[in-house]
């Protein structure tokens, strides 16, 4: 199968392949499964919700600001950690509802 690639402004490759429709909760489950698997998983790091913005899954969840809403070390860990599901889900799913 020949797949076209495009180079988009962020200087990504991406193909124009079909995204499969996936609903909201089995993409939740399959993000979570890949954050529990991943050498950087800290404790409590968890996608709840997840969004998309032209063709981008978008993730949020808990970012563990200290008790005076400023970013702690962990709150670097999810904000990589959403970074990589998006990279790592956004080629392969589109959400359906």
């Amino acid at each position: 199968m020949r797949q076209n690639f495009i180079r988009r402004s962020t200087g990504v490759m991406h193909t124009n392949k079909e995204k499969t429709p996936i609903d909201r909760a089995t993409l939740l489950a399959e993000a979570n499964t890949l954050i529990k698997n991943h050498d950087d998983y800290l404790q409590g790091i968890e996608a709840t919700d997840v969004e998309q913005k032209n063709g981008v899954l978008v993730f949020r969840g808990d970012y563990f600001l200290d008790d005076e809403g400023l970013p702690s070390r962990k709150t670097t860990a999810v904000f990589n950690m959403f970074k990589y599901l998006a990279h790592e889900l956004s080629d392969k799913y589109s959400l359906k509802d």
